[in-house]
């Protein structure tokens, strides 16, 4: 029976009701079907098999036996979830089953049940803390993370302000700054130092949004998510540490290397020394016979004033690079750096028979960066430039003396640029690509660690440090600073070497 006449004993079922309706006997043998029951039945049958609950039968049997309804049974009928209510009229031992669509509640309740399970396993397995707070920045909640990041469990938390549980240096000053930030900007971030329940230094990278109520915008809540760096910040000190070893041993090294070039700096102020003082000691001994040779005396010692002034400069100057320490950023005047490096290396330069020259800006640039680390870059650079030319003298013997210049421009972009350009073989692409990175090296006893150290540093005062290939055959240096500022061109001006 599959039309919507209703047996006696029942409601006549409504043709127009949405929700689907059988009527049943006691052995499940379906009497009547409103239309709604009927567009649920499979295509070319009269069955209605599939449609209601699989356990239909019994259901039916345990209504009429207990006269009771029962309700919420489910059955799914393609992408459609259905829930079914049985209900037993006893005195035609018949059975009303009625229907509707639960689809869209069943699928909301699966994905919350979901994304509840999710949140737990996330909540409760994160390393990181995820916390909520008051707008005065009271813990409302917190995950079990905090235990570990600060000695608490959440239920410890519930109340406590920040200030009493993220103590630490300038604590207080970081939320003041945040909590602006929060009202401002809806996010804020910050990195702070912080004492561990257990006494503990830790470092808490922590990363804050605001909820704010729909209509006034009020902040009504932050949410927070702290992460511990503390074995970043360890590495980056520890990796810092290596660096600046590393540099004093390069300094080192350098100066080994440049023993002969040290020696010729002092020599040249130490014999002038010498000299005006034999003379000075001449002088002085025929002063009754010419007593107009005192004035020469005079002169003779103040010019050995002047050198061993000088010498002290030499020496306070190779102190001052071999010295470890932070870098003293500040401000460098280009032009005279480079006059006092090249004159460092001219001794070694003139050993191997090839000349440096200096092309200075009119400008005077000026950069910021620490004056010693440069001269490391410099000197490292200006010898790379002559062991270069040396490799390449080789093959054109009595050629004149190859040259190695150094000069300071600024470009287009306003970037302050130094290039050293040498006269050597040059390299291949290939090579240039590779000569920064640590431990390459074409020399048969480099280290290669010279270019690699030197493009660091010049990173550090943020700039950059390139090669590419000269019209000279050799290759150019180029160290790159942006933002130039530059001194008046009158004051001390730098001639042009030729």
């Amino acid at each position: 029976m599959s039309s919507s006449t209703t047996p006696k004993g029942f409601v006549h079922l409504l043709p127009q009701d949405p929700s689907p309706s059988f009527i049943v006997d006691a052995q499940a043998k379906v009497l009547a079907a409103n239309p709604a029951a009927q567009a649920l039945r499979p295509k070319n049958t009269a069955e209605y098999a599939g449609v209601l609950p699989v356990n239909a039968g019994a259901l039916i049997k345990s209504a009429l036996g207990q006269n009771r309804v029962i309700d919420q049974v489910e059955s799914r009928i393609g992408a459609t979830i259905l829930l079914w209510c049985f209900i037993p009229d006893d005195g035609t031992q018949q059975v009303l089953i009625r229907g509707r669509d639960a689809t869209a509640d069943i699928r909301t309740h699966e994905e919350a049940t979901r994304s509840s399970r999710l949140y737990r396993l996330i909540t409760e397995n994160t390393t990181d803390l995820i916390s909520r707070h008051a707008p005065d920045g009271r813990f409302i909640d917190a995950t079990p993370a905090s235990w570990r990041l600060l000695g608490y469990w959440p239920e410890e938390l519930r109340g406590q302000r920040l200030e009493d549980i993220f103590t630490g240096h300038q604590t207080d000053t970081l939320f003041t700054e945040t909590r602006q930030k929060l009202r401002d900007d809806g996010y804020a971030t910050m990195t702070l130092e912080i004492t561990h329940k257990n006494g503990a230094r830790r470092w808490l990278e922590i990363a804050s949004r605001a909820i704010r109520e729909t209509y006034t915008g009020a902040v009504v809540e932050v949410i927070s998510v702290s992460r511990d760096i503390t074995g970043r910040i360890e590495s980056e000190e520890q990796n810092r540490l290596l660096a600046d070893e590393l540099a004093h041993t390069a300094r080192l090294a350098t100066l080994g290397e440049l023993a002969s070039s040290i020696a010729h700096e002092m020599n040249q102020p130490l014999a002038s020394i010498v000299n005006f003082a034999s003379a000075s000691q001449r002088f002085l001994k025929k002063r009754d016979q010419q007593p107009e040779q005192l004035s020469k005396v005079d002169d003779g010692l103040q010019k050995i004033i002047h050198h061993a002034n000088r010498a002290s400069e030499v020496i306070k100057r190779l102190r001052a690079f071999l010295r470890k320490g932070k870098k003293s950023m500040g401000p460098v005047a280009l032009n005279t750096v480079i006059t006092e490096v090249t004159r460092l290396c001219q001794w070694e330069a003139d050993k191997h028979g090839v000349r440096v020259s200096k092309q200075l800006a009119q400008e005077g640039p000026v950069i910021t960066a620490d004056p010693i680390l440069l001269e490391q870059v410099l000197i490292n650079l200006i010898r790379n430039g002559i062991e270069a030319n040396v490799d390449a003298s080789r093959s054109r013997q009595g050629t004149e003396p190859s040259k190695i210049l150094v000069s300071t421009l600024i470009n287009d972009q306003n970037e302050t640029l130094i290039v050293v350009t040498d006269e050597g073989p040059g390299l291949d692409e290939e090579g240039v690509r590779q000569m920064f990175q640590p431990f390459y090296t074409s020399k048969p006893k480099g280290l290669g660690l010279g270019l690699s150290m030197s493009r660091s540093i010049i990173e550090g005062f943020g700039g950059f440090l390139d090669a590419s290939p000269a019209e000279t055959g050799g290759l150019s240096l180029i160290c790159r600073f942006p933002n130039t500022h530059s001194t008046n061109a009158t004051h001390n001006p730098e001639p042009l070497d030729a």
